[in-house]
């Protein structure tokens, strides 16, 4: 009798082991649930193999007939690995598309805060605030006041539950997010994550310094953002013990968001409990400069964390555009991982993020959606947008093509790089024996046929030339299924 514990995959698979090419490649994956955990067992790559020829392919993989359920790519499309999003604030996602003509520290203050704060688990925050977010007029606050006299997190789920499902419906199989300050809230973002099968890294916001954070959100100091994390921290744990799908980081804002004394207690606290750690480094030109105001006994941005004890092989660092070769070393001695938000960069005009020069020195680089700094949380438009940033740096570094990102090098960012950041290297990215089967299948359209998606296929374009189009025009209209684990955990419909 068949059972779901054992799946055979049958199609084409694409993936970007390296940088520099597509690794196309036809054949049946063996994944094996019975640990929990959908590990690819085995591999068999054969042009020939033919998925009507079920016992053969079986034969090939070592396995009965009666003992698998067959998966079979749509014969138009292939298999992808699934997306990492590195930095994305889960909380901000009503936010996506604005931010006006912003930029950082005004884009926080009329946009971003107003909004986090809104999803506390407490209804006279939304009275108080949400009149000024989005627009939101009165009889809409009212009515979200009304539902969390029931449910005081009715706002907080209502957005954590879209987003998930979102980023999801987009192939992003993992999420880095940040949450907000409530603890509360946060954890029911674990929740959620976990109910629906994203592997996701939830962080409590860290914020306590009441020179630079508004008076209605932040920590009364030190000890309750310590105290907080904590208990946001053996909350996810509490979710999933293996820590493997769902696991807590520590989430200090950023340096000017928290006294120096918070910081180092946060970085003693993830050292001590070997947690992950992510913030935010050098996103902004006057962001730099504040923090050199606020920290005059540290040479750097980069030295605050590192003084800190934030800065650490499990550290990632979202966006590093400003930064110095002195601070780059040290980045790299301390095995630190950058996440690149080229769409949020843009948006808030921060600036241009130098990948080849981060990859040269060493550093293990990733893509992050940022949103709502960035309007999408498509990891693929992060990649499209990776590939356009880096080339209007080489038409300000003189027209040099070594700035260049190419196609295959923003999916290897987007997989690869993404898997090194979040410490998932080898494990996730790709499609080898022993690797974790989170994966997208993605599904082309035929010129001329209907709801062909957004995507156009002729019938002439090579294979690489069919995967291209897909990065510079496709959508989550071309996601057909996604799995995290080896389980299904969306379905276009």
């Amino acid at each position: 009798m068949a059972t779901s514990q054992r799946t055979v995959f049958f199609g084409r698979f694409v993936s970007t082991p390296t940088p520099d090419a597509y690794l196309i490649q036809h054949g049946a994956i063996l994944v094996d649930r019975n640990d929990g955990h959908g590990v690819i067992a085995k591999c068999v790559w054969d042009d020939s193999l033919d998925a009507e020829q079920l016992d053969k392919v079986c034969a090939r993989l070592g396995v009965e007939v009666e003992d698998i359920r067959l998966v079979k790519c749509n014969e138009n499309g292939f298999f992808f690995p699934g997306f990492i999003d590195t930095h994305i604030h889960a909380s901000q996602y009503p936010n996506s598309g604005i931010f006006g003509k912003s930029t950082l520290l005004d884009w926080l203050t009329t946009y971003t805060f107003p909004l986090e704060a809104s999803l506390k688990a407490d209804p006279e925050v939304v009275a108080t605030n949400g009149n000024t977010v989005n627009g939101t007029n009165r009889e809409d606050v009212e009515q979200v006041v009304k539902k969390q006299k029931t449910d005081p997190l009715a706002r907080a789920r209502l957005v954590y539950d879209k987003v998930i499902s979102r980023t999801l419906s987009y192939g992003t199989t993992t999420a880095s997010y940040f949450a907000t300050l409530d603890v509360e809230a946060t954890n029911l973002l674990a929740d959620l994550a976990f109910m629906k099968g994203q592997r996701a890294y939830i962080g409590r916001v860290c914020m306590d310094h009441p020179e630079t954070c508004p008076e209605y959100y932040r920590d009364e100091g030190p000890d309750e953002t310590v105290q907080k994390a904590v208990a946001n921290i053996e909350y996810c744990q509490q979710v999933d013990p293996s820590g493997e799908l769902v696991a807590p980081i520590v989430t200090p804002r950023f340096a000017p968001s928290l006294h120096f004394e918070s910081l180092c207690r946060l970085g003693k606290l993830a050292q001590e409990r070997d947690l992950r750690v992510q913030t935010h480094i050098s996103e902004n030109v006057g962001e730099v400069a504040w923090v050199k105001e606020l920290f005059p006994e540290c040479e750097s941005y980069t030295a605050v964390y590192e003084k800190s004890g934030l800065l650490g092989s499990k550290t990632i660092l979202a966006h590093g555009i400003h930064l110095d070769d002195t601070e780059l070393d040290m980045i790299r001695s301390r095995g630190s991982k950058i996440s690149h938000c080229p769409s949020s960069n843009s948006a808030l005009g921060s600036g241009f993020c130098q990948v080849r020069r981060l990859l040269e020195k060493g550093i293990d680089v990733g893509l992050g959606t940022d949103v709502s700094g960035g309007y999408s949380c498509s990891t693929l438009d992060a990649v499209r947008q990776a590939c356009l940033v880096s080339r209007q740096l080489g038409y300000v570094k003189g027209g040099d093509k070594k700035w260049n990102i190419g196609v295959a090098e923003g999916l290897w960012l987007g997989t690869v790089g993404g898997a090194s950041c979040v410490g998932m290297a080898g494990k996730l990215g790709g499609f080898e024996k022993g690797m974790i089967f989170d994966v997208q299948e993605i599904e082309l359209g035929v010129a001329g046929s209907q709801n062909s998606g957004p995507v156009d296929i002729f019938g002439w374009e090579k294979l690489e030339d069919r995967v291209d189009k897909w990065v510079w025009n496709g959508d989550d209209r071309n996601v057909s299924r996604v799995w995290v684990g080896g389980r299904l955990v969306h379905e276009r419909k």
